[in-house]
């Protein structure tokens, strides 16, 4: 047997209780989220919190301060999608070119910025990559907390990058997460597309009649 076959299933075997929690919970609120399902959120805060304590563990900073952003904005996910009557639902938009660049744009100096932070500040061995990783999601997390089209796009980037960053730290049973992630981040980007094309035909048939 090949020797990263046999230290990706020792570092399964050897997954904690509080990682197939994070897990478990984080696959269903990708899941629920992609279908545009409230109850996304509150599930989510479960998964974050474990993932809180896991990445601090494995020197993961960028990570570790990331779930706390994501614990605010589930909360704030959660009261934004619930604003309207659950018979009228938050509709999907999605960003202009302009936006689009400019969402670009602030990925990239966020993630120097958190990389040379982390680079300079802490005992991190992947300041980089934990940096832009973490300004990837923190976007993407936003976007979605607003339902932009776009954050199912920088989602799978993000994913991607993700799963050789965790292999790294042997958190093997987190990558495989990750890959689930990238697989419901498709899905979730293909099925919101659908919601916004439509909603766009409605409203321009609504407008000509």
């Amino acid at each position: 047997m090949p020797d990263f076959i046999f230290d990706f299933l020792h570092q399964l075997k050897s997954t904690s209780g509080l990682e197939w929690i994070g897990t478990v919970t984080g696959v269903a609120c990708v899941y629920l989220a992609a279908k545009q399902h409230i109850w996304n959120w509150p599930i989510s805060i479960v998964s974050v919190c474990c993932y809180l304590l896991i990445f601090y563990q494995h020197r993961l900073y960028g990570d570790s301060i990331l779930q706390i952003y994501f614990l605010f904005t589930a909360i704030y996910g959660w009261y934004y999608w619930h604003k309207r009557d659950l018979s009228d639902e938050k509709p999907v938009s999605s960003l202009s070119l302009v936006y689009i660049t400019l969402t670009i744009a602030a990925i990239l100096l966020l993630g120097l910025g958190l990389g040379f932070a982390l680079k300079y500040w802490t005992d991190t061995d992947v300041p980089f990559a934990d940096g832009m990783c973490t300004a990837m999601s923190f976007v993407a997390q936003f976007l979605m907390t607003r339902k932009i089209l776009q954050s199912w796009v920088i989602w799978i980037a993000v994913n991607m990058c993700y799963i050789p960053l965790y292999l790294h730290k042997e958190l093997a049973m987190t990558a495989v997460l990750y890959v689930i992630f990238a697989a419901i981040a498709w899905n979730g980007y293909r099925d919101w597309k659908s919601t916004y094309l439509a909603n766009t035909s409605e409203n321009a048939r609504i407008s000509t009649s």
